[in-house]
């Protein structure tokens, strides 16, 4: 067994694993930047020993029209963050087939990518109108399902990716920027866009916007691991809500300030009530009361400019933070201290925990 992501050592090194490279974006340079997601607790893995992968760009300095440099997924391997699949800078999230952890659906620039044996190898799986993912959510109730997010609203394969259909029924507008499959109730799922927070009861059939407050422009969504009825939504410009019904109602977090993007919001596996938000300007913000209060955690980052957070399954307040064109930064202590973790000049637009291959 590898050891868990925490017995790392804190300063990595890069290496790129040469498979050629992928000029199918389709992409704008500015979107990439902006979507971000994956936590541990909703992909149920608190507890289990994971693998970590992170999506993102190596970005600082970059020239438009230079060489692309290793961009796309990589993987933490003894001490190691190894490219896995192609040179890419718009991957926005990672999921994995449940039933099959060395299977990866990715969120591209260019499509839904699925990518087999461990990341290694990729498939382009949907077709020139399903492009600029925002999200990609996998189905852990039916094999071969998965959604995903898109600018112009939301689709679903029920075959690993053979075929694609719309599922937008009832979406006041269209651009839909995360989605989530409820882990506990089969066919509930809930869409963040830029109307607000939709669900839908019948696997994507049909979407009513739920009692949400009236919020717009959802950014991110997690549910928590220790009770499936919470779940946590990010916003630009509305702060952040929270609901206690499943979904169906809606509470703003007074504690956080209104005005600000929150980019992606996560819950602590090993510390009920434990929870990060992360913004552009605010830096990384930890609660300890469920979102009651929040304590500023960005002393000992380089900036405030955060993309992206995630807790480590296995190892209450172990959390990682993607800092904007700095690297990864990881904290023993929730926040309170940093330790510089890797993949310097990166901005990381997911953190994923993915379950042990498979011997």
């Amino acid at each position: 067994m590898r050891p868990a992501v925490s017995q790392m050592i804190p300063a990595m090194r890069v290496r790129r694993v040469r498979h050629g490279e992928c000029h199918r974006f389709g992409w704008g340079c500015v979107g990439w930047h902006l979507v971000l997601l994956l936590t541990a607790g909703a992909l149920g893995l608190a507890g289990q020993n994971a693998r970590l992968f992170v999506s993102g760009a190596s970005s600082k300095g970059y020239v438009v029209g230079a060489k692309l440099p290793p961009s796309g997924v990589f993987e933490l391997v003894g001490g190691e963050w190894l490219q896995r699949g192609f040179t890419h800078p718009a991957i926005a999230s990672i999921d994995y087939d449940r039933g099959d952890p060395n299977v990866l659906y990715l969120a591209g620039g260019n499509g839904c990518i699925r990518a087999t044996e461990g990341g290694r190898k990729w498939r382009i799986t949907t077709s020139w109108d399903m492009t600029e993912l925002l999200d990609v959510a996998v189905d852990p109730h039916h094999a071969g399902t998965v959604f995903i997010a898109l600018p112009d609203g939301i689709a679903r394969t029920a075959d690993g990716g053979r075929t694609w259909r719309r599922v937008e029924a009832g979406l006041a507008r269209k651009f839909t920027k995360t989605i989530r499959v409820d882990r506990a109730r089969a066919g509930h799922l809930l869409a963040g866009t830029e109307s607000g927070l939709f669900a839908s009861v019948d696997n994507g059939g049909t979407w009513r916007r739920t009692g949400d407050g009236g919020v717009t422009m959802i950014t991110h969504l997690a549910q928590s691991p220790h009770d499936e009825l919470v779940w946590l939504a990010g916003t630009q410009g509305d702060g952040v809500v929270r609901s206690d019904d499943g979904g169906r109602t809606w509470r703003r977090l007074g504690a956080l300030p209104l005005g600000e993007t929150y980019y992606q919001v996560a819950f602590d596996p090993g510390a009920k009530g434990r929870v990060a938000v992360c913004g552009w300007k605010g830096g990384v913000r930890v609660s300890e009361d469920g979102g009651g209060t929040f304590a500023e955690r960005s002393a000992g980052l380089p900036s405030k400019q955060v993309w992206s957070v995630a807790f480590e399954p296995g190892r209450p307040g172990r959390l990682l933070a993607g800092v904007h064109e700095e690297a990864v930064y990881a904290s023993d202590d929730a926040g309170v201290h940093w330790t510089q973790f890797g993949l310097p000049g990166w901005i990381v637009t997911s953190f994923a925990f993915v379950p042990e291959e498979r011997r």
